[in-house]
């Protein structure tokens, strides 16, 4: 029953988060953190993430910017791996105002950029990409920020799924690989991450067609609702 209520989850998750290109942790990790704990939810969901932006890529192959996710990867890479061996170090709730903020931030931030025709170039990427990658080795998922950065580079839809899924994938491999430094990964840990990380993997295939069908506008909108959510369930998990 455990394995079919994680399992279920992850199947709603991998279409929401191919639908929007993030979300997918939200919904996994209060199941994870119920059923296995803080300490094993942690690289399970890394190893499920892998798998989930696994199915992205595969889905939207042809329409990765490659130059934009280089840009990104080549300092995101070893920021999450810093990140991750920082971990202990920090306080968890500082870690979740100061996001919070800025997803609540984004939302009207990202509308103004959008008016003002501004794009970000492969080198706001760059310099974006380890401040964003620290974080993510950090915290559980840094998704709602890559939304924001890589639709202000000028990318909707398949291209920006693919791209951002693309980039996570590299950054969550590099995650992983600091777990197993730290002997965090033991073969059940693994086992459990593979079988979750195949649910969220066919939810996003199952997304294909809804994104496809769905205007840009329709998109961004989503997109937004998703940074609202997130900014406000991060500063209320915070102040609880």
């Amino acid at each position: 029953m455990d394995y079919l209520l994680v399992l279920t989850v992850g199947l709603l998750a991998g279409v929401l988060s191919g639908v929007v290109g993030t979300g997918s942790s939200m919904m996994l990790m209060p199941v994870l953190v119920i059923l296995y704990g803080p300490q094993q939810a942690v690289p399970i969901m890394a190893i499920a993430a892998i798998m989930g932006n696994l199915g992205k890529v595969l889905s939207w192959w042809r329409e990765i910017d490659w130059r934009a996710c280089g840009s990104y990867c080549v300092t995101a890479v070893p920021g999450a791996m810093l990140g991750v061996r920082t971990l202990l170090a920090l306080r968890p709730h500082v870690v979740d105002i100061a996001l919070g903020i800025f997803f609540l931030a984004m939302v009207p931030a990202r509308r103004w950029l959008a008016r003002q025709s501004f794009r970000f170039t492969c080198w706001h990427l760059a310099l974006i990409g380890g401040v964003v990658g620290f974080l993510t080795g950090i915290v559980v998922s840094t998704g709602p920020i890559t939304v924001p950065i890589f639709m202000g580079y000028g990318l909707a839809k398949g291209a920006f799924l693919a791209t951002e899924a693309a980039a996570s994938l590299a950054v969550y491999g590099a995650k992983v690989s600091v777990f197993q430094q730290f002997g965090a990964l033991p073969t059940h840990v693994v086992m459990d991450g593979l079988i979750i990380g195949t649910s969220l993997m066919l939810g996003t295939f199952g997304a294909r067609r809804i994104v496809a069908r769905m205007s840009a506008h329709t998109f961004r909108a989503l997109v937004d609702g998703l940074m609202l959510m997130s900014g406000l369930s991060l500063l209320y998990a915070a102040i609880r």
